[in-house]
Protein backbone atom coordinates (compact mmCIF):
# COMPACT_ATOMS: atom_id res chain seq x y z
CA UNK A 1 0.00 0.00 0.00
CA UNK A 2 1.26 3.33 -0.70
CA UNK A 3 1.62 6.27 1.32
CA UNK A 4 0.94 9.55 0.49
CA UNK A 5 1.61 12.89 1.93
CA UNK A 6 -0.34 15.94 1.37
CA UNK A 7 1.28 19.48 2.12
CA UNK A 8 2.53 22.22 0.58
CA UNK A 9 6.08 22.09 -0.28
CA UNK A 10 7.26 25.33 1.01
CA UNK A 11 5.47 24.60 4.35
CA UNK A 12 8.60 23.79 6.81
CA UNK A 13 6.35 21.16 8.81
CA UNK A 14 5.79 19.23 5.85
CA UNK A 15 9.91 19.93 4.74
CA UNK A 16 10.22 17.83 8.39
CA UNK A 17 7.51 15.28 7.60
CA UNK A 18 9.30 14.61 3.91
CA UNK A 19 13.03 14.59 5.77
CA UNK A 20 11.77 12.22 8.55
CA UNK A 21 10.16 9.68 5.87
CA UNK A 22 13.42 10.05 3.68
CA UNK A 23 15.74 9.55 6.83
CA UNK A 24 13.94 6.22 7.50
CA UNK A 25 13.78 5.26 3.75
CA UNK A 26 9.92 5.55 3.84
CA UNK A 27 8.44 5.42 0.10
CA UNK A 28 6.08 8.05 -0.33
CA UNK A 29 4.04 10.07 -3.17
CA UNK A 30 3.89 13.58 -2.43
CA UNK A 31 0.70 15.53 -3.40
CA UNK A 32 1.56 19.59 -3.07
CA UNK A 33 -1.77 21.67 -2.99
CA UNK A 34 -0.78 24.20 -4.73
CA UNK A 35 -0.05 22.13 -7.91
CA UNK A 36 -2.71 19.45 -7.50
CA UNK A 37 -6.20 21.23 -5.54
CA UNK A 38 -7.73 19.08 -3.03
CA UNK A 39 -10.97 17.69 -4.11
CA UNK A 40 -14.38 17.87 -1.78
CA UNK A 41 -14.39 14.10 -1.97
CA UNK A 42 -10.89 13.72 -1.02
CA UNK A 43 -11.43 16.50 2.10
CA UNK A 44 -14.60 14.69 2.98
CA UNK A 45 -12.85 11.59 3.30
CA UNK A 46 -10.36 12.82 5.36
CA UNK A 47 -12.43 14.94 7.46
CA UNK A 48 -15.00 11.70 8.16
CA UNK A 49 -11.52 9.95 9.86
CA UNK A 50 -9.95 12.74 11.87
CA UNK A 51 -12.70 15.36 11.73
CA UNK A 52 -12.54 18.89 10.51
CA UNK A 53 -11.77 20.70 13.59
CA UNK A 54 -8.48 18.79 12.97
CA UNK A 55 -8.02 19.68 9.85
CA UNK A 56 -8.82 23.16 9.57
CA UNK A 57 -5.76 25.24 10.82
CA UNK A 58 -7.38 28.48 12.35
CA UNK A 59 -3.45 29.51 13.74
CA UNK A 60 -2.26 30.21 10.14
CA UNK A 61 -2.02 33.79 8.28
CA UNK A 62 -5.13 32.49 5.78
CA UNK A 63 -7.73 31.93 8.61
CA UNK A 64 -6.67 34.82 10.40
CA UNK A 65 -7.65 36.98 7.17
CA UNK A 66 -11.15 36.06 6.37
CA UNK A 67 -13.58 37.67 7.45
CA UNK A 68 -15.59 37.97 10.92
CA UNK A 69 -18.25 36.73 8.84
CA UNK A 70 -16.57 33.37 7.39
CA UNK A 71 -14.50 32.78 10.79
CA UNK A 72 -18.02 33.00 12.41
CA UNK A 73 -20.46 30.15 13.09
CA UNK A 74 -18.09 27.44 11.30
CA UNK A 75 -19.77 23.73 11.03
CA UNK A 76 -18.37 20.85 8.65
CA UNK A 77 -20.35 21.88 5.57
CA UNK A 78 -18.72 25.58 6.13
CA UNK A 79 -15.05 24.18 6.94
CA UNK A 80 -14.99 21.97 4.05
CA UNK A 81 -16.31 24.95 1.90
CA UNK A 82 -13.53 27.52 3.28
CA UNK A 83 -10.79 24.59 2.74
CA UNK A 84 -11.61 23.98 -1.13
CA UNK A 85 -11.08 27.16 -1.35
CA UNK A 86 -8.28 28.08 0.50
CA UNK A 87 -6.12 24.98 0.90
CA UNK A 88 -3.39 26.83 2.94
CA UNK A 89 -5.99 26.00 5.56
CA UNK A 90 -5.46 22.59 5.81
CA UNK A 91 -3.13 21.69 8.60
CA UNK A 92 -0.66 20.25 6.60
CA UNK A 93 1.33 17.26 6.63
CA UNK A 94 -1.92 15.18 6.05
CA UNK A 95 -0.49 11.65 5.55
CA UNK A 96 -2.23 8.49 4.24
CA UNK A 97 -0.88 5.48 5.38
CA UNK A 98 -2.93 1.92 5.56
CA UNK A 99 -6.02 3.70 5.00
CA UNK A 100 -5.66 5.94 8.26
CA UNK A 101 -4.65 9.53 8.09
CA UNK A 102 -2.94 11.63 10.05
CA UNK A 103 -2.72 15.52 10.47
CA UNK A 104 0.42 17.11 11.62
CA UNK A 105 3.80 16.29 11.79
CA UNK A 106 5.79 14.53 14.94
CA UNK A 107 8.54 11.87 15.08
CA UNK A 108 6.88 10.29 17.67
CA UNK A 109 3.87 9.91 15.94
CA UNK A 110 5.31 8.97 13.00
CA UNK A 111 7.62 6.37 14.87
CA UNK A 112 4.13 4.77 16.00
CA UNK A 113 2.94 4.78 12.57
CA UNK A 114 6.14 3.10 10.85
CA UNK A 115 6.46 0.42 14.09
Amino acid sequence: MTTLLFGISNCDTVKKAKKWLDAHNIDYTFHDFKKDAPTLAWLSQVESAIGWETLLNKRGTTFRKLSDEDKADIDKDKALSLLLEHHSMIKRPVLEHKGEFYCGFSEQKYAEVFA
